[in-house]
């Protein structure tokens, strides 16, 4: 029997400069790089994973680096932003850190008093404050203060304002009403509304926000700064089969269940057009790394390593320091 999604399990972008795209998530925002890998579809394009300590399901943000990547642009149907959760009383801390270190953010406040709420117990006290800024490549971020149980990596950003994983992540959908009920398919339910924002929550508690956007705004365009798909957590791989043919049934466009090496995964874009992965916890980024090593040497799945000269020499090569 299939089970509701938890919430997140990753988000994954398009990015150019591989350095750059390092330097901002490692140094500026403090994850831990969690795995320095290639791209399965071309093996000469990196893909970095920034994580918590060690790259919980929930918690890690991936990249696709590609120097010759012309610039995107947001809009449907893709995600629009990704929000990562920081300790109640961060904010100011990380609107200081921002500027220290020359990026620019401006606050917004949502579900303020005119929101809409499905019903009382969904109702969050308060007002909620995001902390709106952009990486290097344009690719839209913000910060939430909310109470996640998740161990943060605190290498360069103290434990009392470190990232605690994902809040959720806000989409751009061609059809809202049909996004909303694949979310519903697959556990989340609908708890609130504020303007053109519908908020829709799964019943775990690591990135569990899923808002979707109902804009008149440009389509998008696949590129660097644009965030290409989002993943949500199943159980097992077993599960992912029993998705795939509920989605098939559906008439849906599903893909085949894959081994991705650090979990089995399968891509359903929904007629809303927002691509999301459906990905198990495990085996996870340590099952060929120490945990005390992640992030420090380029890993290659075993079909490519008699093909690691070639590869490392094709690369750009990235400075990095845990």
């Amino acid at each position: 029997m299939l089970s509701d999604t938890p919430g997140i399990h990753h988000v994954t972008g398009l990015a150019g400069d591989a350095q750059a795209n390092l330097d901002f998530y490692t140094e500026v925002l403090g994850l831990r790089l969690v795995r320095r890998t290639v791209n399965l579809e071309d093996v000469l394009q990196y893909h970095l994973l920034f994580g918590n300590t060690d790259g919980a399901p929930g918690t890690v943000y991936t990249s696709f680096p590609a120097r010759e990547a012309e610039d995107g642009r947001v809009g449907p149907p893709q995600p629009a932003s990704m929000a990562f959760a920081v300790p109640e009383d961060s904010l100011g801390y990380w609107r200081e850190r921002l500027a220290d270190c020359g990026v620019t953010s401006e606050e917004e406040t949502r579900f303020g008093p005119d929101a809409r709420y499905a019903d009382d117990a969904s109702r969050v006290p308060g007002a909620e404050t995001a902390l709106r800024f952009s990486d290097p490549d344009g690719t839209r971020i913000e910060l939430v203060e909310a109470d996640q149980p998740v161990e943060p990596w605190t290498s360069r950003v103290p434990e009392a304002h470190a990232i605690r994983g994902f809040f959720g992540v806000s989409v751009l959908s061609v059809e809202p009403y049909a996004t909303a009920s694949v979310l519903d398919t697959l556990g989340f339910d609908l708890v609130a509304q504020d303007g053109d924002r519908v908020r829709y929550r799964a019943p775990g508690d690591v990135g569990a926000v899923i808002d979707v956007l109902d804009r008149d705004v440009p389509f998008g365009r696949e590129g660097a700064g644009v965030l290409h798909h989002v993943a949500v957590r199943v159980a097992d791989e077993a599960e992912l089969h029993e998705w795939r043919d509920l989605f098939a049934e559906r008439d849906l466009r599903v893909s085949r269940v894959k081994d991705r090496h650090v979990f089995h995964s399968l891509y359903v874009r929904e007629p809303g057009g927002i691509l999301f992965e459906l990905a198990t916890d495990g085996p996870g980024v340590t099952v060929d790394q120490p945990r005390d090593r992640l992030g420090e040497e380029l890993v290659l799945p075993g079909r490519y390593e008699e093909d690691r000269d070639l590869v490392e020499s094709q690369l750009p090569a990235l400075d990095y320091t845990p």
